[in-house]
C-alpha cells in the first residue's frame, strides 16, 4: 500500500487525484495539504511544516512557489517527491536537482502517458526523417486562461526531438518580425489560445509530397492526474536520483 502524501489536495487536480486513490486499492492518501481548509476524510494541513504523518511519498500539484517548500519537507523527512506543477524558476529546478543527490525526485512537463510515448516515438524516429529532408514544425492549442505560450509540453515534445540529434535546432517562436527563408536546422513552435481547449499538440514532419503528423488531445485534464497517481507508486521505494514519466513508462 503506497501511502501518499497530497499537496495541493483542494486544488482542481488535488481533487482528481485524491478521487482516483479513493479508487485503487494499492494506494492511499496518507494527508493533505492545501491553505484552504476542507472536510476530506483523511488528515488536512494549511502548513506542510505541521504535517506528521506517515507516508511513503509526496505528490506536489500545487503552485510553483509552493514548490520549495515542499523540496524542504521531502528532504528532512527523506521521501520520494513527485512533482507536477509546472513554471517552475531556475532557482527552484536548482534545488530539485541538488534535492535528487538525497532523495528520489520525480518531474515531467506532461504527466500524460500519451504525451510521453510520443516522445518515445520522436526520439527514434525524428532522425530518420530529418535525414531524409523533413520539417519541423509544433503546433499546440490551450484554453484562454494559459498565461504561458509555448506551453511546456510542446518544448516538452521540441526537447525530445532535439536530443535525439545533438541539439543542432534552434527553435523559433515568430516569423513574422523577418522576412527570411526557412533554416533546415529549426524547428517551428506556434501557439493558439482560445475556448476551453485543455490541450491538443500537433508535431508536423513535412517532406516532399507528404506530411506526416504526431497528434495528441487531452479531453480532460483527469489524464495528468492518472499519470501523477503512476508516478507516485513507482517512486515509492526508490533510490536517490532524477525520474520522469520516461522512467515510470520503462516500467508498463
Amino acid at each position: 500500500m503506497t501511502r501518499i502524501i497530497m499537496h495541493g489536495c483542494n486544488g482542481h487536480m488535488g481533487r482528481v487525484i485524491c478521487d482516483i486513490v479513493s479508487k485503487d486499492k494499492d494506494c492511499e492518501i496518507a494527508a493533505g495539504i492545501d491553505i484552504v481548509e476542507s472536510n476530506a476524510p483523511f488528515p488536512t494541513f494549511t502548513n506542510i511544516n505541521d504535517c506528521c504523518v506517515e507516508a511513503d511519498v509526496i505528490i506536489d500539484f500545487s503552485t510553483a512557489g509552493a514548490v520549495p517548500a515542499v523540496i524542504k519537507y521531502a528532504l528532512e523527512k527523506k521521501l520520494p517527491v513527485v512533482i507536477c506543477t509546472t513554471g517552475l524558476s531556475p532557482e527552484t529546478l536548482e534545488l530539485l536537482d541538488k534535492a535528487s543527490s538525497e532523495i528520489p525526485v520525480f518531474r515531467s512537463a506532461n504527466m500524460s502517458i500519451g504525451i510521453n510515448l510520443i516522445c518515445s516515438i520522436l526520439k527514434k524516429y525524428a532522425p530518420v526523417l530529418r535525414e531524409a529532408g523533413f520539417d519541423i514544425e509544433i503546433l499546440e492549442r490551450h484554453h484562454n486562461f494559459k498565461l504561458d505560450a509555448p506551453s511546456g509540453t510542446a518544448l516538452l515534445l521540441a526537447d525530445s526531438i532535439n536530443e535525439s540529434m545533438d541539439s543542432k535546432f534552434n527553435y523559433v517562436y515568430d516569423r513574422s518580425a523577418y522576412r527570411k527563408q526557412r533554416d533546415k536546422n529549426e524547428i517551428g513552435i506556434s501557439a493558439m489560445r482560445g475556448g476551453t481547449i485543455v490541450g491538443e499538440h500537433t508535431v508536423m514532419f513535412a517532406g516532399r509530397n507528404e506530411v506526416i503528423e504526431f497528434n495528441h488531445s487531452a479531453h480532460s485534464k483527469d489524464v495528468f492526474a492518472v499519470g501523477a497517481v503512476k508516478a507516485a507508486k513507482f517512486m515509492t521505494g526508490r533510490e536517490k536520483g532524477k525520474y520522469d514519466m520516461q522512467s515510470v513508462m520503462s516500467e508498463l
